[in-house]
């Protein structure tokens, strides 16, 4: 190959890779300061003070009646938690970490004599060419990959979440 067909190539690659589009997306506007989960609803939103910013349609845990209690329920926790880590290599596109479980979580499942299980995050799909049209999780709170990009933008570690029966 000649040096102008390698350069030439070698523009055009950088040119279609700024074209790329990335999962991490820049999200400038008020800050979410809450974050509600209403499982009934399969509804998530992400609030500044009392104005709903945003709102998800969500998918849950395969047995979402009730709060978790033990690791493998298939149960989504209920109760007052927070963000509390993320992770851009997902399995999932991208997580979200939620605090789950706190001292109480690991109290009542010690007393079931089990372990409370962990590692509860809001996420997006493993294929996003599948429409999930049922909760099929392990006790996360799953959305679409394109949702998860501008949750994940939006919601800060430290940001409580509500997640309500």
């Amino acid at each position: 190959m000649n040096r102008r067909n390698l350069i030439l190539g070698g523009t055009a690659l950088v040119a279609f890779g700024a074209c790329s589009t990335s999962k991490f997306k820049r999200y400038s506007g008020p800050e979410v300061t809450y974050v509600i989960v209403n499982k009934e609803q399969r509804r998530m939103m992400l609030l500044h003070h009392d104005k709903v910013l945003e709102a998800y349609k969500i998918r849950l845990g395969f047995a979402p009646i009730g709060h978790k209690t033990f690791e493998g329920d298939g149960r989504t926790p209920e109760g007052l938690y927070r963000i509390d880590r993320r992770n851009p290599n997902s399995n999932f596109h991208l997580s979200l970490g939620i605090s789950y479980p706190n001292e109480t979580d690991r109290e009542v499942a010690k007393a079931l004599g089990k372990q409370p299980g962990g590692d509860i995050f809001i996420h997006g799909q493993k294929d996003p060419r599948k429409k999930d049209k049922s909760d099929w999780t392990w006790g996360c709170i799953s959305v679409t990959n394109k949702q998860i990009e501008d949750i994940y933008a939006m919601v800060r570690d430290g940001t409580p979440i509500a997640i309500n029966p």
